[in-house]
């Protein structure tokens, strides 16, 4: 049925002439984004994109008077499903929906009993659209795959599954993607590897984490060697080796601290490698590249992001490291503000206010880097405030995999809180977003920690 829905879509798409792309910000907006806009070039149509937060009413009204023959929402567009039909529209979105938003044009795990939080992200489903219309569309399955990774979807199992796994298989049978095991921890292929274990998280390391000092003294004791020359040595310069040695090593860590196995196998699982890319840079790895998208369009250089996609290796790459290097500042500030700040704790939900100290357009980065952090029990979800200006604020949530598992769904929570202040909510069980009217930050909450209660004690 959803091959079916995809292939629907598809011919939509064929039959129309022009085409405007709306979508997401973030890694997984900008590849479902790129998917689409290099489907429409290599058909021949006429197309247009933009990149939005969030398809508020000022947004669709433009649209409306906009008056495109056929808008198509990436990574977006689910919650007006049932609405606007002044906008011709198809979408291939993954966050939650409604049942009664089960539309021929509309593409999403979630209406086909599926989860989008972590079987196929935005840029899959748009990915499953493009394949449909052209088999030769298989080697966009590599942005399919960091869309994915840029939302986390390899965290519940160490590894991609459902139908992202379906999307792997078809980059590793066109030789743009290989899967392979190793350490999970962020920047194998450009972080020198004491800051690889100094900014680990999920897990966390007893000890490590958070202090560059005892990571290096960490990496002497075992014998491994920080520097070749005057480089410093990443993950991915270290013999086999000395990469089991630093493993084994943070294993007993783990397990010294009272940690038990389903901690310690949280270190290794499966990492994604572009095969088209050059080791050593941030495209090659699923994950930093994701996060080298995350540095454009959330800071408003959406071209940049787009043209890397694209396979621009030259001068929007150069820019696109350049926005990485003040993108990485900026969330170590935010998150040395929030803890400065401090998280005030309640009985089913934790929180920060980060007013302007932190931008709306990053805040769930470092809400989720936060929940992650040795200072901060993740035993009930963390929610994150920044402001967004016009008078709103932007609210974050995230939460662990445990809670979820419990009953919770943060998609669910933080909308229908988000609905009752007159704001807008919506996302996965595991990762949720709202904007509302500045000043209803404490009837959010209430509202919220009651949805959450309701949810995790009913069980």
């Amino acid at each position: 049925m959803l091959q079916k829905r995809a292939r629907e879509i598809g011919d939509i798409i064929k039959n129309s002439r022009e085409v405007h792309i709306v979508t997401h910000i973030d890694a997984d907006g900008i590849t479902a984004g790129c998917i689409a806009y290099q489907t429409l070039q290599k058909l021949g149509k006429e197309c247009s994109i933009e990149f939005v937060k969030q398809l508020d009413e000022s947004v669709l009204t433009r649209l409306k008077d906009e008056n495109y023959e056929l808008v198509w929402f990436t990574d977006l567009g689910s919650n007006i499903s049932t609405g606007y039909p002044e906008i011709n529209k198809v979408i291939t979105d993954h966050h939650t929906c409604s049942i009664e938003s089960n539309q021929r044009f509309h593409l999403n795990p979630h209406l086909f009993n599926l989860d989008g939080g972590f079987e196929i992200s935005g840029a899959g489903v748009t990915y499953l659209v493009s394949k449909t219309i052209d088999k030769k569309n298989m080697d966009l399955s590599q942005l399919a795959v960091v869309g994915a990774c840029g939302d986390l979807q390899d965290r519940k199992y160490n590894k991609l599954s459902g139908l992202n796994r379906n999307i792997l298989d078809d980059g590793e049978s066109v030789g743009v993607v290989k899967a392979k095991i190793d350490i999970r921890y962020f920047g194998r292929e450009t972080r020198p590897v004491y800051k690889l274990l100094q900014y680990a998280s999920d897990p966390v390391i007893p000890g490590l984490s958070g202090r560059e000092s005892a990571c290096i003294s960490f990496l002497q004791e075992h014998g491994i060697k920080m520097k070749d020359g005057d480089n410093w040595r990443c993950w991915v310069d270290l013999s086999k080796a000395e990469r089991r040695v630093v493993i084994s090593n943070i294993a007993r860590v783990f397990l010294s601290k009272g940690f038990g196995y389903k901690t310690v196998k949280r270190i290794i699982g499966e990492i994604y490698l572009l095969e088209q890319e050059e080791e050593g840079t941030e495209v090659h790895d699923a994950k930093e590249y994701a996060t080298l998208l995350n540095s454009t369009a959330r800071y408003g250089k959406y071209e940049v992001g787009l043209r890397v996609c694209m396979g621009d290796r030259g001068e929007w790459f150069k820019k696109a490291r350049n926005l990485l290097s003040g993108h990485r500042a900026n969330l170590v500030e935010g998150l040395q503000f929030a803890k400065e700040e401090g998280i005030e704790r309640r009985e089913y939900l934790q929180f920060f206010h980060a007013g302007s100290g932190i931008r709306d357009t990053v805040v769930g980065i470092v809400t989720n880097m936060l929940l992650n952090s040795e200072e901060i029990n993740g035993d009930i979800p963390l929610v994150g405030f920044a402001d967004k200006g016009n008078g709103e604020v932007k609210a974050s949530a995230r939460a662990t995999e445990e809670l979820v598992q419990q009953g919770l769904n943060l998609s669910s929570a933080m909308k229908k809180a988000a609905s009752v202040v007159d704001g807008i909510g919506g996302g996965h069980s595991i990762a949720a977003g709202a904007t509302i009217p500045k000043g209803k930050e404490e009837e959010f909450l209430a509202i919220l920690e009651q949805e959450i209660k309701n949810q995790l004690v009913s069980i």
